[in-house]
């Protein structure tokens, strides 16, 4: 699994990219996290907003710090295959 943390470095997407780490450090497994500050990549991903989390290149959240819960239920579903963004209902960007 890979988790990306879009943001250019401000205080928010830098307490995003803690988050999801200490929330991978908790689950453990193979997951990858990368943290992207470059522009052209956060527009190619469809970023208009920071911070933003993507795994496995579905966009799950922008604007905003998640919260750790989220995050968990994100990797969880991620992991079982299911859309995991938290509505139980369909393939959306969850409560993004």
């Amino acid at each position: 699994m890979e988790i990306k943390v879009f943001g250019p470095g401000c205080a928010k997407c830098t307490e995003t990219d803690n988050l999801v780490r200490q929330v991978v450090a908790d689950r453990g497994g193979h997951i990858t996290v990368q943290k992207v500050s470059d522009l052209r990549e956060m527009l190619a991903a469809g970023i208009l907003s920071t911070p933003a989390v993507a795994i496995d290149g579905v966009v799950k959240v922008t604007g905003r710090v998640p919260g750790q819960e989220e995050v968990a239920a994100w990797i969880d579903g991620a992991a079982s295959g299911s859309d995991g963004c938290g509505c139980g209902t369909c393939g959306c960007k969850g409560k993004s």
